[in-house]
């Protein structure tokens, strides 16, 4: 390993032209992530004709700086303007924008720049030291398990939906049925189509999301008659540095917890990083103490779910380099560069010359070191968006979404849907309808049907399958275990809210016991958590666009 190791600093290190090539691909990464309807895998995809000019390291570091910071960049529009660049970035989005309406913008964007560059090299080092142990793992997985992972996704988004799960539920059926329009993915029938051939490649998520978060947005922002006198807040970024470090020294365990549900879901084949934010999302959710918050402005889901970002990202190449299968679009690219550069991705690759393979390990260390400078500056640079006037933002924001939207297949069909679901986010939000989990449905129902329909009918419909292999049955209790948890955590509270407490310090308790159990103690006997009103809701929401 050491002669491994020296081989591939002098491959990465020997020429400087490599770094600049590092540096230069992420910044065009910093740039497409930051516009709304541009991907990172859109993002490889453009590099791959200037890495056939590139000898093997710089045109793989290339691609890997490109999308660890393109995957960061995501969070910036969905901060500042509530239009998530990613759908991992839907996930966190409104707790992001929040913050940002209370002036807290820059330190939200600072928590989610160092959780990703955390969990990023938390995933480098998983993907160094388990590559081939979670590679052969991951191909245990068929399609019943990739049905139960994609399903306990979607379960996610019912958790960390704000008000209700009965409506976040609704949302995310409503996902799911527009996932089935266009081609039905194991007969090729055309459905909900209408006759129209563009419809037959089905509703892309990318415009659907510019539409329920953006264009949504700026409808409500122009019909609301109180947001025509308020101003746009300030996002300052002063001490932006320090207070990002310390709320992420506060919500160390989320980043922590983060880390770890991002490598471990991002070597599966296929997961990738939205699946992989969604879960921590949940999972962080259900696992604090002030869950109360989540949606209204915490730090504690942007510090889990942005580190489980980039940590899916190095561990999706487990699979890619352990056995040539690609853990996401982004890493299906890149095979088609190794192979082209004459690197064969799988077992071989692990046991012949390893400079080339542990010169991409270092270019994701590389890769995400650079990304806390750079990222610090694209946050300082896009601060200034809100000291725009409210009239020209809302119409640059508007030209964006079009015109990111008819980038995607250069047609109107897109700039058609992102009006659409702009009209129908003002609808749902007008009746507390979450819109996080439209955008995973539609992300994840091409998934689950594909692979549900795949293993009944090799099975002959036989649905015993799904139930008695045993990473179903734990991937089955993860899911019911994190649809019963809020409800367990209710009758928890409820039995402490009610325990008797005795001795002289059962003033004090009693007083201490409605802040520390939140909305437990609101649902114990009818009774509020405070004799006061709480009027932290009107005075947050003062000066707010």
């Amino acid at each position: 390993m050491g002669d491994s190791i020296l081989g591939a600093l002098e491959l990465v290190f020997s020429d400087p032209m490599n770094i600049v090539v590092v540096a230069l691909a992420g910044m065009f990464g910093l740039v497409i992530g930051a516009i709304p309807g541009l991907t990172a895998t859109l993002g490889a995809a453009l590099l791959v004709p200037f890495t056939f000019f590139m000898d093997p390291v710089p045109a793989i570091g290339a691609i890997i700086a490109m999308s660890a910071m393109a995957i960061f960049a995501g969070d910036v529009p969905g901060a500042l303007l509530r239009m998530p660049g990613t759908p991992s970035s839907a996930a966190y989005v409104e707790d992001a924008y929040s913050l940002t309406k209370q002036g807290k913008g820059a330190v939200a964007l600072g928590v989610s720049l160092i959780a990703s560059v955390i969990g990023g090299l938390v995933g480098s080092i998983i993907l160094i030291f388990l590559a081939q142990v979670l590679g052969r793992f991951a191909m245990k997985f068929s399609s019943f398990e990739y049905f139960w992972v994609a399903v306990l996704g979607l379960t996610a988004a019912v958790i960390i939906s704000r008000g209700t799960q009965v409506k976040g539920g609704l949302a995310l059926l409503f996902g799911l049925l527009i996932s089935t329009v266009g081609l039905d993915v194991t007969l090729g029938q055309p459905r909900f189509t209408f006759g129209s051939e563009d419809l037959y490649r089905g509703i892309d998520f990318i415009p659907a999301m510019i539409g329920l978060f953006g264009l949504s947005e700026v409808l409500r922002n122009v019909t609301t008659r109180a947001s025509k006198i308020q101003k746009l807040p300030r996002v300052s970024t002063k001490r932006m540095v320090r207070d990002s470090f310390a709320e992420i020294g506060r919500n160390k365990g989320k980043v922590a917890q983060g880390s770890a549900i991002g490598s471990a879901v991002g070597a599966l084949p296929g997961a990738g990083a939205d699946i992989a934010a969604w879960i921590s999302y949940a999972v962080a959710k259900n696992t604090s103490k002030r869950r109360d918050e989540y949606g209204k402005g915490s730090f504690e889901p942007i510090a889990g779910a942005a580190s489980a970002n980039n940590a899916a990202l190095g561990s999706a190449f487990i699979p890619t380099l352990a056995f040539g299968i690609p853990g996401d679009t982004i890493t299906a690219i890149l095979i088609g560069v190794l192979i082209v550069k004459g690197v064969e991705p799988g077992p071989m690759l692990f046991t012949g010359d390893t400079s080339t393979l542990f010169s991409i390990y270092i270019i994701f260390i590389l890769a995400n070191l650079l990304l806390l400078p750079f990222g610090f500056v694209l946050i300082k640079g896009a601060a200034t968006i809100l000291k725009i006037p409210r009239a020209v933002l809302m119409a640059m924001i508007v030209a964006v979404s079009v015109v990111g939207a008819y980038a995607i297949n250069s047609g109107y069909l897109e700039v058609i849907i992102v009006l659409a679901f702009g009209l129908l986010g003002v609808l749902f939000e007008r009746f507390g309808i979450p819109l996080a989990p439209v955008v995973l449905g539609i992300v994840l129902g091409p998934i689950v049907e594909r692979n549900f329909m795949s293993s009944v009918i090799k099975t002959n419909w036989d649905f015993t399958q799904f139930l008695n292999r045993p990473i179903s049955a734990v991937l089955i209790a993860l899911t019911v275990l994190l649809l019963l948890f809020p409800l367990l955590s209710n009758i928890a509270g409820r039995v402490r809210a009610r325990k008797p407490i005795s001795g002289a310090g059962a003033a004090e308790d009693a007083h201490d016991t409605p802040a520390e159990s939140g909305d437990h103690a609101a649902v114990s006997d009818g009774v509020t958590a405070s004799s006061a009103p709480d009027d932290r809701p009107e005075r947050e929401s003062e000066g707010t666009p």
